[in-house]
This record gives C-alpha cells, sequence and structure tokens, in this order.
C-alpha cells in the first residue's frame, strides 16, 4: 500500500472511531457563526464559557475529525472558538492560495471581530502553522500556545513526506469518513479537487518562518510531537530552545514553555492521543503566565 493511501486510510479510521461519538455532544448548546474576513466567510463554533481558547484544525479538516473528541472536555474550562479555515468545511474557498501566512490574517481579523481578549491557541498540524504566524505578526493576541505537530521550516519535516506529496490525489479521500465530513457541510463540495491541489503548496520544500521572528514571540508555548512523527524530533528541540526551554531546571527553575514527545504516537495517531493530551493541555493551560 503506498504511504499516502495508509496516511488517509488512517485518518479514515480515526473520523469513524471518534468523531461519530463527537457530534453528539459538541453541537449542543454552541452558538455558531460566520464571520467576513479578507473576503471569507469564515464559520465557527463556541462552546462553553471561560479564558478564550481558539482551535486551528489540520488540512482537509474539519472542526470535528480534528478536535471532535476534544471539545468536550476543553470545553468544561474555556471558551472553546472553533474555526474551519479557508476551504475546509462550511467555511467556502476564494480566490486565493491556501497559505498559512494569509490564514494567520484571517484568524487575526476573526479575534479583532469577536472582540476577544488575549487568547489561547490550540493548533493541530497545519493549525499549528497558522498559530505560529500569528504569534508573529500579532503577538499582543496571544496568551499561550499549544502547538500539536510544529514546524517553521522545510527542513523540520521528514524527509518521507516530499515523494508522498505529489501522490495525493482527490480520489484518494473518496467513500471515507474525511471526505464523507467535508462533502456533508462544504458549501460546493465540487470545490474538493482544488482544497487537495492547493493544500500540496501549504508545505514547499525552503520555506522558512525565519527563527529570529519566531524567538520574538515571548508567550508560553506547548510544544507536541509523536515520535514517528511526520516532524523530525530534533526539529521539536529546536523549537521548544527558540521559546526559552532546554535549561537545567533543578538549578535555573522551569521555563514558561514545555515540550512532550508522545511514544508510539504518529501524525495522525497523534488525534488519538486524547487521553494524554487533555490533561498535559488543561495543565499547560491553567499556569500562571510569568
Amino acid at each position: 500500500m503506498k504511504r499516502s493511501k495508509w496516511l488517509f486510510c488512517c485518518l479514515a479510521l480515526f473520523a469513524c472511531s471518534e468523531a461519530a461519538d463527537a457530534q453528539n455532544t459538541n453541537n449542543t448548546a454552541a452558538k455558531t457563526g460566520y464571520a467576513s474576513v479578507n473576503g471569507l466567510k469564515m464559520y465557527y463554533e463556541i462552546h462553553g464559557d471561560g479564558q478564550p481558547l481558539l482551535l486551528l484544525h489540520g488540512s482537509h479538516a474539519t472542526i470535528e475529525t480534528t478536535f471532535g473528541p476534544m471539545i468536550p472536555a476543553l470545553k468544561q474550562h474555556h471558551k472553546v472558538i472553533a474555526v474551519e479555515l479557508q476551504g475546509h468545511g462550511h467555511t467556502a474557498d476564494i480566490d486565493r492560495q491556501i497559505t498559512c501566512e494569509a490564514m494567520a490574517d484571517d484568524i487575526s481579523a476573526l479575534i479583532n471581530q469577536l472582540k476577544l481578549e488575549k487568547v489561547d491557541i490550540l493548533g493541530y498540524s497545519m493549525g499549528s502553522g497558522v498559530a505560529l504566524n500569528v504569534a508573529i505578526k500579532h503577538p499582543e493576541l496571544i496568551r499561550k500556545m499549544v502547538l500539536l505537530s510544529p514546524v517553521y521550516k522545510s527542513e523540520g519535516i521528514q524527509p518521507d513526506y516530499w515523494p508522498m506529496l505529489p501522490t495525493i490525489k482527490p480520489e484518494i479521500f473518496e467513500g471515507s469518513p474525511v471526505k464523507q465530513a467535508y462533502d456533508s457541510v462544504a458549501p460546493d463540495p465540487k470545490n474538493w479537487p482544488v482544497l487537495v491541489d492547493k493544500l500540496k503548496t501549504i508545505y514547499t520544500r525552503g520555506f522558512d518562518w525565519n527563527k529570529q521572528k519566531i524567538s520574538t514571540i515571548k508567550s508560553p508555548v506547548m510544544v507536541v510531537i509523536g515520535d514517528a512523527d511526520m516532524v523530525k524530533a530534533e526539529h521539536a528541540v529546536e523549537m521548544f530552545r527558540i521559546f526559552g526551554g532546554g535549561q537545567f531546571g533543578d538549578l535555573k527553575g522551569l521555563p514558561n514553555s514545555q515540550l512532550a514527545i508522545l511514544p508510539a504516537t504518529t501524525h495522525v495517531g497523534m488525534l488519538f492521543r486524547s487521553d494524554w493530551l487533555l490533561p498535559m493541555i488543561q495543565s499547560f493551560l491553567d499556569q500562571p503566565v510569568k
């Protein structure tokens, strides 16, 4: 089986096993709406009350297929604002390439439009790239960030990713719950091939969001990867050090930022680790900002 097919079979299995249960709980008492930002009608859901926590999903996904199992627990402690990014889920595509930089501008506009105070952000994969770019451009909007499987440059991605990328075709998804989720909510389900094609260029060889710019982010950051992730472990450690980690805590105290490498966990497998992630995320977000 080709690696690309294996990857999306895993994603399909995830959607089958967990998203259906999530749909039974997440839609109750949720406020939904659309925000007009930068030419987009961006869909969002608001669950619960408390410190705002913005959820940014992964590529090809919806709110449910990325965060469905987590929202019931997160909304007990936070005002959860879950969005669907350009071309994903309920949010129609526009005549613009899909880039983390452009979507970061959309998210910044959304935060201001909803008149939120400083937000926490939980981003997975593509969503973590969007979160990084929000923090680079608008650090005043961010209190803390949890980045699941983040990269800031192409060198941080495993080399196997690049030959796999051209094999990702729209038909790979046919019949999968991921595609079914898209078809059930997308304003124009016929746009799926366009979305798949655009997402092939979101990470390109040679991209780099600049270590110096990232080092200006002062908000505490939790970096989380799997030990068999698309993200190299060395890259995650590098990012942790950029955010102030890697010191001898017994002598210098604990840093504001944190690093977690989950055992026996792949990139897609991260989505199965709610039972590990939720207590770590909640503990991190609960700690006062120094």
